[in-house]
């Protein structure tokens, strides 16, 4: 059997934060996850300045595809308006296994099942035990199936279905544009030019509110691909969508239980208005660690439940004189 102070399940960003935070500060831990890295991961691809602050990341050092947005182009019931902000759009299959790469923690491919806990700590599979364990397998997590699910119920208000595809795309409108509450949709949808020929093209709703409608997704992607198509934006592509889903912050989620850990869209912390999942992610893993580090109270109430009030919040800050 291996042995190590930290077991982490899943090596997207919650984990890779979490593996390098500890690793910074000389605790040994292995991330296991079930598909070996890089691979496809559909998402927008939005990181804020905060995420490269919080990972001590260069941007000059980042060798990959980054786009630099510095406004967003909104629409709200067909109500336009430019927001300025600072955003960056990565490729997650790019960023993720540069992230994980970074952490210098050993990696191990394996589809975890069965977590016991024992004396001391946790048991994987019969083949690893680990004093701790964070679960940052997102929604599907099995830390959170083996460990949580039972205790600490997900609110189905707050679950998000999303359909998305990015492909190369020779794009000549580089702004980054989405679509609020249009169609009936009870979400949003976008358009994300990036780097390299790339773009990012999906919506997302809540399901209850899809439900309320009797709409689907099929539906409004239909929709969507026609106003991309009508605008300009992607003319003559053929679109294979992937859908997935994820829930957006609880309002009190249980995220331990003894020395195990739940991080990221394992614990359900997107942002209740833009669904934004790359920043709470990162934070969560960073404050695992911190507990672990210290053997300290863990908790994510200091991660914001929202994304355009931080954005406000923050060129408020800027504004005002040193």
């Amino acid at each position: 059997m291996i042995h190590t102070d930290t077991i982490i399940v899943g090596g997207g960003p919650a984990g890779a934060a979490c593996a390098w935070s500890l690793k910074q500060n000389n605790i040994d831990c292995l991330i296991l996850d079930k598909l070996s890295f890089p691979r496809p991961k559909p998402c927008a691809g939005w990181i804020t300045p905060e995420v490269l602050s919080d990972l001590d990341i260069n941007i000059g050092d980042y060798p990959y595809s980054l786009t630099s947005f510095t406004s967003l182009f909104i629409s709200i019931y067909g109500w336009k308006f430019r927001l300025p902000t600072q955003q960056y759009a990565i490729r997650r299959y790019e960023f993720d296994e540069w992230l994980l790469h970074k952490t210098g923690a050993p990696t191990q491919v394996h589809e975890v099942k069965v977590i016991t806990q024992v004396k001391g700590g946790y048991v994987v599979d019969g083949e690893y035990f680990g004093k701790h364990l964070v679960g940052a397998g997102g929604t599907y997590c099995p830390v959170y199936r083996n460990l949580f699910k039972t205790t600490s119920s997900r609110d189905k208000e707050a679950l998000i279905a999303a359909l998305e595809e990015e492909f190369p795309y020779a794009y000549t409108d580089g702004r980054c544009q989405l679509w609020f509450l249009e169609n009936k949709l009870p979400g949003y949808a976008w358009y994300v030019p990036k780097a390299n020929g790339y773009v990012n093209v999906g919506l997302g709703a809540k399901t209850e509110g899809l439900t309320a409608n009797k709409d689907t997704l099929k539906r409004q992607w239909e929709y969507l691909a026609a106003k991309l198509e009508r605008m300009g934006l992607v003319r003559g592509h053929s679109f294979k969508p992937t859908g997935y889903s994820y829930y957006l912050r609880q309002a009190h989620p249980e995220v331990r239980r003894d020395n195990a850990f739940i991080v990221g869209d394992a614990a359900g912390l997107a942002t209740r208005d833009m669904g934004e999942g790359i920043s709470p992610a990162i934070k969560s893993g960073l404050l695992a660690a911190r507990a672990i580090i210290n053997e300290s109270d863990y908790s994510v109430a200091s991660i914001p439940r929202y994304s355009l009030w931080s954005l406000l919040r923050r060129r408020t800050e800027r504004k005002q004189p040193a």
